[in-house]
């Protein structure tokens, strides 16, 4: 898909000349085929999604709490935290197997474990047989939801890598939109199906990827990693040029990603230290943390948790009217994330950041003016506003941390570091998830509507810290991305040096006299002074 021009070697073209803009994916077979791999990896996100939201709508089922004789207190607190009790407990576990086993043996491994959790959670016959089916389900999801990010990222096509990685955690609203409407379907079942029944659905993704997984590509960065170099351009040509291994575009990208990858382990950095070692990699787990943390502690758990009570203040107590309320925000949030994951090349992640959190801090605050008017005035049209506002903040968050915090974690890390620093970002999300789900119920009982002013003044944190730290990476390939943290002359060397080894006419390896690159980290932009080479 290559064709003859001129651009210069890194920043925003160092592979867009590379590809021909007539000749549409749509119409190659070849990425056709890819992206359908991608779409098998793409339902591990909507399984997660299905499968953390399933207890909320089991929870509205009087069969599900007749066969477990209406759980309640810690124990029911238990069966809503153990599937991420779950996925924590695989974390010492899956960054090795992504590292050792490869991307998709990983995924395979996780799927396994999820189909058993499934099968044990549908046969349950007490409540201590369903904690335990439902912590192997967060387990497998452990292993399946840190392999399959990668892979995606890894094998999709350039111009499609950052939109189809940030669909990725888009779809997670999608899962909890199907678990909804089979909760929904399955609630006028008169026997225990109705709750086992969803319990079953929740193994069909995982059974897809335990039968055709194996057969999908693997990452060309762990195959060039594991020595396996030829198997890697095989890879990369097969799907990127129609298997041809000297398309020009084939060659960088092989190039490149071979010369990253050299480099790390020139330099050995592997090791957990290596996240906090390094200026660059200080940088990276600070946003990597700190993004993982807002994107749980930016009010939405507690609306979560705050929904039902202002649906029963403003008279709107039917359980059945609930559930299709909250089917219809999951649907509205699945559609703003998946766009804001198409157009995130377009706009930018730094401006999607900014617009999602002064959009929550915005709706947050009238939300919380709302729901002061209502608690002290009784004032019903306030109670009404809440619900509106608890949409346009469900837009404003759905536009950039459901589908960007994956994409823009793995993108800014080394292969090296890559399933080591998400794994410290998974872990981070799951600590904040612990307080939301231990502190707010807490907080909001004693303070009430008051406790919305912490999460006020926190976005306006968000906003400030998100200003000032976020980097811009829209147009660059993995490995560009990941070294702009290193200095200034770091993605201009890997990309020139990438493109002189792939004999691109007039390369110019970056370092060299004819070479001068200024990064500027919020416009993600380079000001690259160096010979132009024509493909």
């Amino acid at each position: 898909m290559a064709h003859d021009g001129i651009a210069p070697v890194g920043g925003e073209n160092s592979y867009k000349h590379l590809i021909d803009p007539t000749k549409k994916w749509y119409k190659n077979g070849r990425l056709i085929r890819l992206n359908l791999w991608i779409v098998l990896l793409l339902i591990t996100s909507t399984a997660n999604g299905y499968d953390g939201s399933m207890m909320n709508g089991l929870q509205l089922l009087t069969q599900w709490e007749d066969a477990f004789n209406h759980p309640m207190g810690s124990k029911l607190g238990l069966l809503g935290a153990i599937q991420n009790i779950g996925s924590l407990g695989c974390l010492p576990f899956s960054p090795y197997a992504c590292d050792l086993l490869g991307r998709k043996r990983t995924i395979f491994l996780g799927a396994c474990i999820i189909v058993a959790g499934a099968i044990v959670q549908t046969a349950s016959q007490s409540v201590e047989m369903f904690i335990g089916a439902r912590f192997l389900v967060g387990f497998g999801l452990g292993f399946a939801g840190a392999g399959a990010p990668l892979l995606v990222m890894e094998i999709a096509y350039p111009t499609q890598r950052a939109p189809l990685g940030s669909v990725y955690n888009a779809l997670w609203p999608g899962g909890a939109f199907i678990a909804s409407w089979v909760t929904f379907g399955s609630f006028h079942i008169p026997s225990s199906w109705a709750w086992r029944l969803p319990s079953a659905c929740q193994a069909i993704p995982a059974v897809l990827q335990v039968f055709l997984i194996l057969f999908g590509p693997e990452s060309p960065r762990w195959l060039v990693a594991r020595g396996r170099e030829e198997e890697a351009l095989n890879t990369l040509a097969y799907y990127h040029a129609d298997s041809n291994t000297e398309d020009p575009l084939v060659q960088f990208e092989y190039q490149e990603i071979c010369t990253a990858i050299a480099e790390e382990k020139l330099q050995n950095k592997t090791g957990w230290l290596e996240l906090v070692k390094t200026t660059g990699n200080r940088k990276r787990m600070r946003i990597i943390i700190a993004i993982a943390f807002f994107s749980q502690w930016s009010g939405s758990g507690l609306i979560s948790y705050y929904l039902n009570q202002v649906f029963d203040t403003i008279g709107i107590t039917d359980p059945i009217t609930q559930l299709l309320i909250n089917c219809f925000l999951n649907l509205w949030s699945l559609l703003l994330a998946v766009s804001g994951g198409v157009y995130c090349d377009r706009v930018g992640r730094r401006p999607l950041f900014l617009i999602s959190t002064g959009g929550m801090f915005v709706f947050f605050l009238l939300q919380t003016v709302c729901t002061s008017q209502y608690a002290l005035h009784g004032n019903k049209a306030a109670g009404n506003a809440v619900v509106a506002f608890i949409y346009l903040y469900s837009a404003a968050y759905a536009i950039a941390y459901s589908p960007l915090i994956t994409s823009y974690t793995i993108e800014i890390l080394p292969f090296a570091l890559r399933a080591k620093g998400f794994t410290l970002f998974g872990f981070s999300v799951s600590a904040s998830l612990v307080f939301n789900q231990y502190i707010n119920p807490i907080a909001f009982a004693a303070l009430k509507w008051k406790y919305y002013i912490v999460y006020v003044v926190w976005l306006a944190f968000e906003f400030v810290f998100i200003y000032f730290f976020l980097v811009e990476t829209k147009n660059r390939t993995l490995e560009e991305t990941a070294l702009i943290f290193d200095g200034d002359t770091s993605v201009a060397s890997i990309a020139g040096k990438a493109a002189a080894i792939a004999h691109l006419e007039g390369a110019a390896v970056p370092g060299s006299p004819t070479s001068d690159e200024k990064f500027d980290e919020k416009s993600g932009s380079n000001s690259i002074h160096h010979d132009e080479f024509i493909n």
